[in-house]
């Protein structure tokens, strides 16, 4: 790995000297996560409603360091419960949640987990667990770097016994320091703490010293326990060195007459404190970026980071947070498995939509990266532009402009709203998006294939103009390459055959998701659904049925003739149909490019040639939908495929 940017670290650098608070403990260390065992069995709901027990946590945590939460509909409710040990500060709390609910999304597709840091614990379930005292999972975990005499144990098991002790029905945590005897510098420093939804802590915690106090002779030891965790050790994880008013203590003490330090001295240690926090900070900064750095592949660690430096595209999370209420749920535009849209209002006025990403892990990093420095490379009127991002909060945030009628879906789908658009709306809709993939598949420098076009990814402006969003998935390639081979992932009924089975991505792939979105756009039907009353299998071989029959005009939407000339309406409809089904032929090279898709639906005298069989038939759609476990309307809420397994996007 390269070294980091020096505009980079030299701002890093004054950042850490500004710093109001500076822990002596790393009180967001990870100590153990412990997933379950059972997969979940309703991944499409079971994600929101993950995502929402942890917006609503999250505010309970900023106000009070603790907070409990149950969402969803039964019985796929998740529950959740997280909280602070009662020695770590407010502002240090927030920050320990922060990565708590960054790691315990690595549990999914399990259906709960906990996580214990040296501050703070999480847990999410598929159940009521919040008065649950012991479980089979607790344990404890010993640190056996340096290991203790007897008089150490001694004491360790007094102060453990004391804390226990002191830990009444109305008290769930306690704190002891107790020296050791005869030695003058050494003293056992000890918490216990049980969580607040706990009836019984003491049992809780009787349990919990019992098995801890097997760490010894080891100088430090942790209980992992349902309702409570304890912790020794020779070291004091309990107080700061410097803190608000802190640095100002230490240096009155130090300047004290009577044998005190030079005023030159005192500066020395102070800065020589301060360089050494700094030097670990930078140092845990640099591991962070080069697990990245390994993931992604040459230099992405660096880039990601030199382009959340420019001040062109990066935003300040507490400016985003405050224009959406604190992602207030009234502001909520949309809901998808990689997180939530909100719509918010930026200082200056501008109303924007501000995309959170649910799971900040380095996956989702490379995703988040990835968008970014596609659509950031590229401009288009019929593009979603993006304002900017944000790397630096709880979670990973793009800034998008507003498009007040949100997605096509809610459109198309909708028996009431489809009213809205007649043909002449929905043709212009077709072309827009086509000429917004010609763009993109004719980019001088690369080419850039999106990978997820369908209705929820096209958005809609004020005057029903279409723009294509959601660039996560989107992958470019140089103009000479005439394929690239690339992990599977996209919408289940919108991807490419060949994509599927081999995982070759050529903008044919694209060509074959517009071909699937005419066609509903025509018939205002899903083509992911299994299976519904009025039809089976998917909308593509319906459509193929009928095209053979001479009989498409019955798949037509009614709402396609309102406020129209109906055989003008139904000639072009057709010849979308048509067009349609030629862009989902099975073989590649028989679809056309994007840019003759569109003359043909525009030219229309132009002779069409006849189309083959799409790519799936009847059965194998519905072995896809079985395969994938999906029920009615499972697969519309964006499942995504990945490799061989579905999973929520």
């Amino acid at each position: 790995m390269k070294e980091l940017n020096p505009s980079f670290v030299g701002c890093l650098l004054m950042l850490l000297l500004l710093l109001p608070h500076v822990s002596h403990s790393d009180f967001a260390s990870l100590i153990q996560p412990i997933c379950r065992d059972k997969l979940e069995r309703n991944t499409t709901s079971f994600v929101p409603s993950l995502d929402g027990v942890f917006d609503s946590i999250s505010k309970q945590i900023t106000n009070q360091g603790w907070g409990l939460f149950a969402n969803g509909l039964a019985p796929d409710v998740v529950y959740g419960l997280a909280q602070c040990y009662g020695y770590l500060s407010l502002h240090d709390c927030v920050l320990c949640y922060a990565e708590a609910r960054t790691v315990l999304p690595e549990c999914f597709p399990y259906n709960g987990g906990r996580i214990y840091l040296d501050g703070c614990f999480m847990r999410v379930e598929n159940y009521t667990f919040f008065q649950e005292v012991l479980g089979p999972e607790d344990r404890h975990i010993c640190e056996n770097s340096t290991r203790k005499d007897s008089v150490f144990g001694e004491t360790v098991r007094r102060a453990v016994l004391q804390a226990v002790s002191n830990v009444s029905n109305n008290t769930e945590y306690a704190k002891v320091e107790l020296p050791v005897s005869g030695r003058k510098n050494e003293t056992v420093y000890v918490v216990a703490n049980c969580w607040k939804t706990v009836d019984n802590c003491r049992e809780c915690l009787g349990n919990a010293s019992r098995s801890m106090l097997q760490c010894l002779p080891s100088s430090e030891g942790r209980a992992l326990y349902t309702g409570c965790f304890m912790r020794y050790s020779g070291i004091n994880f309990l107080d700061p060195i410097i803190s608000n008013g802190g640095l100002n203590r230490t240096y009155g003490d130090l300047n004290r007459t009577n044998g005190g330090l030079s005023r030159g001295k005192v500066i020395i240690i102070i800065v020589a404190v301060v360089c050494s926090v700094i030097v670990l900070i930078l140092i845990a900064l640099y591991i962070k970026l080069k697990r990245i750095h390994n993931t992604k592949g040459p230099n992405a660690a660096q880039k990601l980071a030199m382009m959340l430096h420019d001040s062109s595209l990066n935003f300040k999370y507490s400016v985003l947070e405050k224009a959406t209420g604190s992602f207030d749920e009234a502001n909520k535009l949309g809901q998808g498995g990689f997180g939530s849209v909100y719509k918010g209002v930026l200082p200056d006025g501008r109303e924007v939509a501000i995309k959170k990403l649910l799971f900040n892990t380095t996956k989702r990093a490379e995703d988040f990266y990835n968008e970014v420095n596609i659509i950031s490379s590229i401009e288009h009127k019929n593009l979603v532009k993006l304002l900017g991002c944000s790397f630096s909060g709880p979670e990973s945030l793009l800034v998008y402009e507003l498009l007040p009628n949100k997605s096509l879906d809610q459109f198309i789908f909708d028996p009431e709203k489809g009213k809205i658009l007649n043909w002449n709306k929905r043709f212009n809709i077709i072309t827009r998006i086509a000429e917004g993939l010609i763009y993109l598949h004719g980019n001088s420098t690369k080419r850039i294939i999106h990978r997820d076009i369908k209705a929820s990814n096209i958005l809609l402006d004020s005057r029903l103009h279409a723009k294509i969003a959601d660039f996560g998935l989107a992958r470019s390639f140089q103009a000479d390459k005439s394929h690239i081979s690339t992990a599977i992932a996209g919408t289940l009924g919108y991807m490419a055959p060949e994509y599927v089975a081999r995982g070759q991505l050529t903008e044919k792939a694209d060509v074959y998701s517009f071909g699937v979105l005419l066609l509903e756009i025509v018939a205002r039907r899903q083509n992911n659904k299994c299976t519904t009353p009025e039809y089976s299998g998917s909308l593509v071989n319906i459509v193929w049925v009928h095209f053979q029959q001479g009989a498409v005009e019955e798949l037509f939407d009614p709402n396609l003739m309102l406020h129209n000339c109906g055989n003008s309406v139904r000639s072009e409809a057709s010849r979308a149909v048509h067009v349609g089904l030629l862009c989902t032929q099975e073989i590649p090279s028989r679809r056309p490019y994007m840019s003759k898709a569109l003359e043909m639906l525009m030219k229309k005298e132009e002779h069409l040639p006849t189309p083959s069989k799409p790519a799936f038939t009847y059965e194998k759609s519905i072995e896809l939908c079985e395969a994938a476990g999906l029920r009615e309307g499972d697969a519309a809420t964006n499942a995504t495929i990945s490799q061989s397994s579905f999973y929520p996007r």
